[in-house]
């Protein structure tokens, strides 16, 4: 998914509803922003009517155990960002400004696909600026036990995903699936793809503070040996899509959009976050290259070390 000029949304965007951990309710508002902005969140309705920017990046993670979380929660966070990444980063939205006024994006349905019809709905223009991208020079990973990441040099232009799970459960068991990020493969294959928990951690999640707005109408609730929801899935390897889905928003926050493969067996968001450490972690591990008008030949290589910091 590589083209010529950086992008926003053509107007303003509004969404309300709950938050899947929290059971909060938000107003969440996507504003257009100038070139060069990037994805930035303003976390208001703090005390005091105090109001936070926290640009969408990886060195701005604080949390990432079920969600992932922006900010610091003690001064004003924004919790469950990967769905409204993954929709902005997955039909090409370079700049804009999310507001949000409670602590948790609203969870919707459990996927991205609210986001994706109402950025549709409103229109993605083009800017008067080339759009920037991380390229993946060398192989970066992270691990915990079996579960593992990786960030590899990519032949082709894009991002390219290869994600697997693999469950305890006959419900899930295996799942694999590739996808070559772009606009219309994003929104077909992957945005509609919903959260997924097991019955039996329900009372220890909110005990947790976590979970405490689940519900069949967000999430896949998995029993000993079937699926509870009674509309079943919306595609027999749902998980691994959702899997995907939440790579992509947590891959968003590299700041620019990366040229690469992503593999992930097993992973997650402190895994996906990681992986984006260690890529940072070192400039000889990546280039920074812009893309005049879709012209190769007019790609120009900015200095990494000069970058890198700003990302953090």
């Amino acid at each position: 998914m590589t083209s010529g000029r950086q992008t926003t949304v053509r107007d303003v965007i509004t969404l309300a509803g709950y938050g899947v951990h929290t059971a909060g309710t938000a107003v969440l508002t996507i504003r257009p922003a100038s070139t060069n902005h990037g994805i930035v969140f303003l976390r208001k309705g703090l005390d005091s009517g105090i109001q936070r920017r926290i640009p969408a990046r990886y060195g701005n993670v604080s949390m990432t155990e079920l969600c992932t979380v922006l900010g610091d929660p003690s001064h004003g966070a924004v919790a469950t960002v990967e769905h409204i990444m993954a929709a902005l980063y997955g039909l090409g939205v370079d700049n804009a400004l999310v507001e949000i006024d409670g602590p948790e994006v609203p969870i919707m349905d459990g996927s991205a696909e609210a986001f994706v019809e109402a950025i549709r709905e409103t229109g993605i223009v083009s800017q008067h600026a080339a759009r920037r991208y991380v390229r993946v020079l060398r192989p970066v990973s992270a691990s915990k036990g079996a579960a593992r990441s990786e960030l590899l040099p990519h032949d082709e232009d894009g991002l390219r995903l290869e994600v697997e799970i693999d469950f305890d459960t006959a419900v899930i068991g295996r799942q694999s699936r590739s996808l070559d990020l772009d606009p219309e493969s994003f929104a077909t294959e992957v945005s509609r793809a919903r959260t997924f928990g097991f019955m039996r951690d329900v009372e220890q999640l909110w005990k947790n503070g976590f979970a405490l707005g689940a519900s069949l109408e967000n999430t896949i609730a998995i029993g000993d040996d079937r699926v509870i929801n009674p509309d079943g899935l919306r595609y027999d390897d749902e998980f691994v899509r959702h899997k995907l889905l939440d790579a992509v928003g947590d891959l968003a926050l590299a700041g620019l959009p990366i040229i690469g493969l992503f593999r992930s067996h097993c992973g997650g968001h402190r895994l996906n976050i990681a992986v984006l450490r260690e890529l940072f972690s070192d400039p000889a591990n990546f280039e920074i290259v812009e893309d005049a008008d879709s012209v190769p030949s007019r790609r120009v290589q900015m200095a990494a070390a000069a970058y890198a910091p700003s990302l953090s």
